[in-house]
């Protein structure tokens, strides 16, 4: 699909994801941002864009954003395990956010869909996991609700004649980023600059992706992929453990913490502690992330630093 003069709807565009696509796709598209705000921060939509405060779970407000006008929705909004103490809540409003899109859609004759599920659907899978492995066990509600929402759009992909991509992330790591390793390690060192808390051993290791590699990846798939269904993984070919977190935010503040470690094998429960996506699908598609893992684990500190140190500057300058 050519992605150019184009009106496209961007359900969680206030979000980290989506406020990098909408900047993105303006250049040559109109842009909706549809987003509730109970995540998102409605300064991270970027002037040029239309905004809708719209909660998904709502059929009126995503009648509201979607109209039969629109040329494709990129549906990004989701709530996360940190969201809810509340895991039915998460799965049920998860899904039906991606249920509502999609009879909206269905209701105006929009077909395109670009869906973010995540590398959570697979559970302890071998690795690199390829985006054929199976079966899919998921270990927490977050991967559950989005195993389900994977079944929703295969759905109106093969009998609704619907176009879908759909990206299973890594851990996705940039500007205005909260709520994540790398922030959450910032925080701490600002907080204290001697010691380091480490949920876990520290030897979690996963596959890290800057957002804007996540953001190109993404309509690079866009625009290339034709299947009614295509699925893509979206990470790189390396790893960088928890530990190895540590190292590089403390290098880039230029600290030397002690390090104290929560125990156990994993950070939290539903936590996977090793995860690296085969890439090899999206590799032969013609993409591949400009960097390693740890390259952007450091590109996204030295960003999340100097925007968590302003921050924390305000009050006392007030």
């Amino acid at each position: 699909m050519d992605l150019s003069d184009k009106r496209v709807v961007v359900t969680g565009g206030a979000g980290l994801v989506g406020s990098h696509l909408t900047k993105h796709l303006l250049s040559e598209n109109d842009v909706v941002v549809a987003d509730d705000l109970s995540k998102g921060d409605r300064a991270r939509v970027p002037d040029g864009a239309e905004f809708v405060q719209a909660d998904m779970t709502d059929p009126d407000d995503v009648a509201e954003a979607i109209t039969e006008d629109v040329d494709v929705v990129f549906h990004f909004a989701a709530y996360t395990d940190t969201n809810y103490a509340d895991p039915r809540q998460l799965f049920e409003e998860n899904t039906e956010m991606t249920y509502n899109v999609l009879e909206r859609m269905e209701e105006v004759g929009v077909t395109n869909l670009a869906f973010t599920s995540s590398s959570t659907v697979y559970g302890e899978a071998p690795r690199p996991t390829p985006e054929d492995y199976a079966p899919l066990e998921p270990i927490s509600v977050y991967g559950a609700s989005k195993l389900a929402d994977e079944g929703l759009v295969s759905t109106y992909a093969h009998a609704k004649d619907f176009t879908v991509w759909l990206f299973r992330f890594a851990n996705i790591v940039g500007p205005h980023q909260r709520g994540n390793v790398v922030p959450d390690f910032i925080e701490k060192l600002l907080e204290d600059p001697e010691s380091l808390t480490i949920l876990g051993d520290g030897r979690q290791e996963k596959s890290y992706l800057h957002v804007t590699d996540c953001v190109d990846a993404i309509t690079h798939v866009v625009e290339n992929a034709a299947d009614s269904l295509n699925t893509y993984n979206l990470g790189t070919r390396t790893t960088t453990s928890v530990t190895r977190i540590a190292d590089i935010v403390s290098e880039e503040m230029g600290l030397d913490p002690d390090y104290e470690y929560t125990g156990g094998d994993r950070g939290w429960t539903g936590d996977v502690p090793r995860m690296r996506l085969s890439v090899e699908k999206l590799s032969a598609l013609g993409w591949e992330a400009d960097g390693s893992s740890d390259d952007a684990i450091r590109r996204a500190t030295r960003e999340l630093a100097e925007e968590l140190r302003a921050e924390h500057a305000t009050p006392a300058s007030e």
